[in-house]
């Protein structure tokens, strides 16, 4: 074994807030790393961490972490408008970086990530929870298949009562998770998208939106997010000409296949046509147990350690980005569609790029 494999993965975590102390659990759990430092701007809940994590330092200085040379990965779950200042400074101090989603606040800002990681060679990874979910995995085994047919529509609910955030409405806070799955699940860009929206609680930062995104393969998709729901759902359906998917996230049965459909026969005569409803058995597949967020962090530290190339996922990151972007202009302009340039989509082939 080398010796940059024999010794723990130094990491500094940047931001205690929200996400940053479900990073901080699974960190203290990896044998492979060493937490070096902790990272906030706020004294008081960085004295408490720091109280939990003693062999830590905590530090209101990010630069500390980005000038020791020891450090080899940080790690940023800060609000969205400071990843890249913070994401672009690590990279730049020669550090592997992993970001909350979404990656930047732009395309541009994304853009120029992608970049620095390949001009300094580390790896750059944003925190996309929901691709590690076993139930989202499931399903995208069960599309890869063809067991549920041509797809014909996605419908996905992403909708609570809060919490509600100041700094990005809600199609920057919820939509990349749908974003991504949708992505993830379609190996597709969309070519158009529309938003509608509207800021019911602060004037300017909408807090429920409506999303309708085309695909080239002819899917289409439907988003709802929302800060004003009265219960928490998480739940996506999914119909094809064979079957149909029901994936809800934290029910005790996350994937229900449905063998159920329409079955349409071709008219003989003028003025007639054949239906017929098909209703059949109702499939729940075994998933094993298994935490996404620890999966993520594995995959992201197995990286630093063994120096890998770039993942996939994180110019699927770069294209979330994109696809929020559109969605809010669209958004703004009061829902007036977006046409969406592909050229540097990680499904560029699939657009006819």
């Amino acid at each position: 074994m080398s010796p940059h494999l024999s010794k723990p993965t130094r990491v500094g975590l940047i931001g205690l807030g929200y996400w940053g102390p479900n990073l901080l659990r699974i960190l203290g759990d990896m044998e492979q790393v060493e937490l070096a430092y902790l990272c906030d701007f706020d004294a008081e809940r960085l004295a408490r961490f720091g109280r939990r994590h003693p062999h830590a330092c905590a530090t209101l200085d990010s630069d500390k972490i980005m000038q020791d040379p020891t450090v080899e990965a940080v790690l940023v779950a800060t609000p969205i408008h400071t990843h890249f200042e913070l994401a672009s400074r690590s990279l730049e101090a020669g550090k592997d970086t992993f970001v909350e989603k979404p990656l930047a606040a732009s395309t541009e800002e994304a853009d120029r990530l992608l970049a620095l990681a390949e001009k300094h060679r580390r790896t750059l990874m944003c925190g996309q929870t929901f691709l590690y979910s076993p139930a989202v995995r499931a399903v995208k085994a069960l599309l890869d298949a063809d067991e549920i047919g041509t797809v014909y529509f996605i419908s996905m609910n992403r909708v609570n009562l809060g919490p509600y955030r100041h700094d990005v409405s809600v199609l920057w806070d919820l939509g990349p998770h749908d974003f991504a799955i949708l992505l993830f699940w379609l190996q597709q860009m969309p070519i158009s998208v529309l938003a509608l929206g509207r800021d019911a609680i602060a004037k300017g930062n909408a807090d429920v939106a409506f999303v309708s995104l085309t695909f080239p393969s002819g899917v289409i998709a439907s988003v709802e997010l929302s800060w004003l729901a009265p219960s928490k759902l998480r739940r996506a359906t999914i119909v094809g000409s064979k079957k149909m998917i029901v994936y809800e996230d934290g029910s005790p049965e996350p994937i229900k296949i449905y063998d159920h459909g329409i079955v349409y026969e071709d008219p003989e005569t003028f003025g007639e046509y054949a239906l017929s409803y098909r209703t059949g058995d109702i499939l729940l597949p075994h998933l094993e147990p298994r935490e996404p967020l620890a999966d993520e962090l594995r995959e992201f530290i197995s990286a630093v350690r063994r120096r890998g190339v770039q993942h996939e996922f994180v110019t699927l990151a770069r294209d979330v980005v994109v696809l929020t972007e559109h969605a809010d202009s669209s958004l703004r302009a009061g829902g007036i569609p977006r046409q969406i340039n592909h050229s540097r989509s990680l499904f560029a082939s699939e657009a006819g790029a």
